[in-house]
């Protein structure tokens, strides 16, 4: 998937020698993790951008979400955890990593004393046991390292929403929780730009799949799956993919 190598280049903390590597303790921030798992009935996942590792603690909610309660934590060597990921509805996973990108690079871009005060506030759909979409909440908090100031955990909370009217759709806010401020609204509206078909093959796109596989599921040519990408590159005025993703993670 295009985005997540974007995000993986981005993320990951890559040639770390000794001298330059962070010393915080990870075992403070995996009771950080498992403290909200146990007191919030949140899944918690606490991922170190410096070894590529997360650590996921299920609560029970995680059952109410058909995942599996085998081991607790659960160590995945990678930062994205895959088993929650899946049951994301595409077009919310999509604008999900998107998100992650603008918050990346707000954060890169402020006072580093300022940093702990802005997280990521989320209502995403995602599958449930009986795999029917329900409206998960999801907040995001990054820390960076006091030792060579690179991004060091990023931990992600997931709870059931409170609120499951379809009235409300899905949204993707960075607030500032110190102020009470949203400081950024998701302006992912891609239906101002791209026709219906349009967004139906930007979705795949996001999603990995190949010119073929977006034609067979969509039951069209692959000359028009390449018309549609085309069109796609010309309305946002970006020469590919990757650079599709970058000028919406702008915005």
């Amino acid at each position: 998937m295009e985005i997540l190598d974007t995000l993986n280049q981005t993320l990951l903390n890559k040639n770390i020698d000794t001298e330059n590597e962070c010393l915080l303790d990870l075992n403070v921030y995996k009771n950080i993790a498992s403290t909200y798992s146990q007191i919030e009935n949140y899944i918690s996942v606490l991922s170190d951008m410096q070894s590529n590792k997360s650590y996921v603690f299920k609560s029970k909610a995680a059952l109410e979400l058909g995942l599996q309660l085998e081991q607790n934590p659960v160590e995945i060597h990678s930062i994205w955890e895959e088993e929650i990921l899946s049951k994301i509805h595409p077009d919310d996973k999509l604008k999900k990593y998107i998100h992650e990108l603008r918050f990346f690079k707000l954060m890169d871009s402020i006072n580093p004393e300022e940093r702990t005060g802005f997280n990521v506030l989320s209502r995403i759909r995602m599958k449930d046991k009986n795999e029917e979409y329900r409206f998960i909440q999801h907040r995001m908090f990054y820390v960076y390292s006091p030792y060579n100031g690179k991004l060091r955990f990023a931990l992600c909370l997931y709870n059931i929403a409170l609120e499951q009217s379809l009235n409300f759709p899905a949204e993707f806010l960075i607030v500032n929780s110190t102020k009470g401020k949203v400081i950024a609204e998701d302006k992912l509206n891609y239906k101002n730009i791209l026709s219906q078909r349009e967004l139906e093959v930007l979705k795949y796109v996001g999603e990995g799949f190949t010119s073929r596989e977006i034609a067979d599921y969509l039951s069209i040519s692959i000359n028009t799956v390449s018309r549609h990408r085309q069109n796609i590159l010309e309305k946002l005025k970006v020469k590919n993919s990757i650079e599709a993703f970058k000028e919406i993670s702008a915005k």
